[in-house]
């Protein structure tokens, strides 16, 4: 083959079998909670009571005569997640002292075919590894709990086998279970939170390295030192994660700013004070509501716009009376009041960050009944030509982590409904698809965004189809590769090639050319291939293996089917099922000849193309791609390269010369 570094592309692309059974995804612990961990690790609750999450896992993980797992159940904001790894850094140190090599730390993506019913088989079960399953978001909507959980247990006995172990985190009821039994002997309760103080300390000194900023998390008066400015943030019932939050901010401080603690504090709270402030002094000024409203939708616009923006969600007409426009204050005084800066008649909050989303939560929380006025007009603003159009990208953002905080899904329908507005170009979807890929990403709402992800592929509107195809292409396919995949599938068997099924099939090459995804892509849609009735397979199939774009795929695809018998004859099965389907017709042409060019300019290994294709000619000669490539069709010229693979073909075929035509085997 010349002109590619084929040995480098096969090395990416992973080991392509016919036979292995692949797991769902498995990625690295992000090293900042391995450092949290390591560092700054807190096991006393805020009266000094032991908090014993941690420890009574690693427990069960370490029993000679238990499965190797630990469940860890309990309310959200007690640890969990954190106790989890230290239970697994204890058992990889166990295993160090026992053989002085210690477990690999993994996390599993719980990223299942049908998430209702997770296919518990589908684990992954190296050699020791200690692995992280968080379940938490999703173990409420699982259909057979019981059965589930007693997999778990029956897969943890085989990591058992190979040194491995495994720490499931629930959430505080969906675990099944009674007072006895092997269900209930792996559980682990969070019942003490740790203390949130020591954990802001702990992290502030040892892991951001300022002990010089302590002093603000006094909790009371030391010798000269007051209590600290941050101490009263933090409370009894403050989560773990909020203070390591707090830590953080206090630990990013720019010295030479001299509000950059009071920012801090304020991120930190989400500006709460300062909005309640805001909304107790506007108590009956509807319009200047408004206008702060308008201003946080609209951040970056000027102030004329953002005016009436204002006065169009509160549904009223422009002021005519000149009376009535003199009266009161200016305009950048009235936005300077709810918190807007104005420089010359651009209006931000640049200085306040995370202003514009604590207004919108105070709002979501205490406005109850502005719900749907407010998204339908939002909706209004976003539409084409109005001043929102050119910020659909920061306002989907704003309202996507509104709804992950609120859980909200009324919110995701409604920027999913933004695919309907009429706006059809592509930077357009692009941009929904962005928002929404965010929020299937999330911790607890993203198991049900992904769920509506399933039925929007599904849906007859092309718009809804495309940005559902543009999300699986995304980052998504990397962290739910078999989620993108199914989704994949339903768009690719919509009935006419349209523009979600050119997406789809863009989407499905992307995945395949980035690292280490071909095998699970190839091991799917070969399955697929083979379903005579589906139009996604032979779709899926043909794409994969079409170097127009990029050859690599097709590339990896030979040489691996030069080294594996098995994977040439899938390549043939998948050729002959979409020969087979008439609807295909027109795209067996095309890749037919596409081939032919691959072939030529050395992209692919001509004697193995040629193989496969005397294969294929043999047993589907009688369709219409396979007779058009062998005997042509009248007033259609072929390419020298098309001339000189039917050459080819007619040298290893047992058709006789005399089928071909001589005028067929001329340019």
């Amino acid at each position: 083959m010349r002109d590619n570094e084929r040995s480098r592309i096969i090395i990416a692309a992973g080991s392509i079998t016919m036979t292995e059974r692949l797991p769902v995804p498995v990625e690295d612990i992000p090293q900042a909670e391995l450092d949290g961990v390591r560092e700054a690790w807190v096991e006393s609750g805020p009266h000094n009571e032991p908090v014993r999450t941690a420890a009574d896992a690693a427990e069960l993980l370490g029993r000679y005569d238990g499965p190797g797992l630990a469940v860890i159940t309990g309310p959200a904001g007690y640890g969990k997640r954190t106790a989890g790894i230290k239970a697994l850094l204890d058992a990889s140190r166990t295993q160090a002292d026992a053989t002085g090599k210690p477990l690999e730390l993994k996390e599993i993506r719980p990223d299942w075919d049908t998430p209702g019913s997770p296919d518990v088989s589908a684990l992954p079960e190296a050699a020791r590894t200690a692995y992280l399953l968080d379940v938490a978001a999703e173990i409420g909507s699982w259909q057979s709990p019981a059965r589930i959980a007693e997999a778990l247990i029956s897969h943890a006995e085989k990591l058992r086998r190979v040194g491995s172990c495994l720490v499931v985190i629930s959430d505080e009821r969906s675990w099944p279970g009674g007072a006895s039994g092997p269900l209930t002997r792996v559980l682990v309760r969070a019942k003490v939170r740790p203390s949130a103080h020591r954990v802001a300390v702990a992290h502030l000194e040892q892991l951001h390295r300022r002990p010089d900023r302590l002093r603000w998390l006094n909790k009371a008066v030391v010798g000269t030192e007051p209590v600290g400015e941050a101490a009263h943030l933090l409370t009894d019932a403050s989560s773990p994660a909020d203070a390591a939050h707090l830590a953080a901010l206090l630990g990013a401080i720019n010295e030479e700013d001299p509000d950059g603690l009071q920012t801090a504090l304020h991120t930190f709270q989400e500006w709460q004070t300062k909005v309640e402030s805001v909304f107790k002094k506007t108590q009956d000024n509807p319009d200047d509501r408004a206008l702060l409203i308008a201003s946080v939708f609209l951040d970056g616009a000027d102030a004329l716009t953002i005016q009436k923006a204002a006065r169009s969600l509160l549904d009223e007409p422009q002021e005519t009376r000149v009376r009535t426009i003199l009266t009161g204050p200016d305009l950048t005084t009235r936005l300077k009041f709810v918190g807007a800066q104005v420089n010359k008649r651009t209006v931000t909050f640049d200085h306040r960050p995370g202003y514009a989303r604590a207004v919108l939560l105070h709002l979501w929380q205490q406005r109850a009944d502005i719900h749907p006025h407010l998204l339908n007009w939002v909706d209004g603003i976003t539409a084409r030509k109005q001043p929102g159009a050119d910020r659909l990208a920061s306002i989907g953002s704003l309202l996507v982590h509104l709804a992950i905080a609120e859980n909200d899904m009324s919110v995701i329908e409604q920027i999913h409904a933004w695919t309907k507005n009429g706006d059809a170009s592509d930077e357009h979807r692009e941009v929904i698809a962005r928002v929404l890929g965010t929020a299937a990403e999330a911790d607890s709402l993203g198991a049900a965004v992904r769920a509506k992800l399933l039925d929007w592929a599904q849906d007859e509107e092309e718009a809804v189809a495309t940005v559902v195809a543009l999300i699986c292409g995304s980052r998504f396919a990397d962290r739910y590769p078999r989620q993108a995949l199914v989704r994949l599938r339903h768009i690719l068997d919509r009935e006419e090639p349209d523009r979600a099924v050119r997406t789809a099939q863009d989407a499905l090459r992307g995945i395949a050319s980035r690292k280490g995804h071909l095998p699970r892509v190839w091991s799917t849609v070969i399955k697929w291939a083979v379903d005579k009735q589906h139009l996604a397979g032979h779709r899926a199939f043909l794409s994969l293996l079409d170097p127009q774009e990029d050859p690599e795929v097709l590339q990896v695809m030979l040489a691996a089917a030069e080294r594996d018998e098995k994977i040439k004859e899938a390549i043939v099965a998948g050729w002959s099922a979409a020969l087979i389907d008439k609807r295909m017709d027109a795209k067996c042409r095309e890749l037919l000849t596409t081939w032919a060019h691959a072939r030529a300019n050395g992209q692919v290994p001509a004697e193995l193309v040629t193989e496969i294709l005397e294969q294929i000619v043999v047993r589907h000669l009688s369709t219409t791609p396979i007779s058009a490539l062998i005997f042509g069709e009248p007033g259609v010229a072929y390419d020298q390269s098309v001339i000189e693979l039917r050459k080819d073909l007619r040298r290893s075929s047992q058709l006789p010369d005399s089928a071909f035509g001589d005028e067929l085997l001329e340019p």
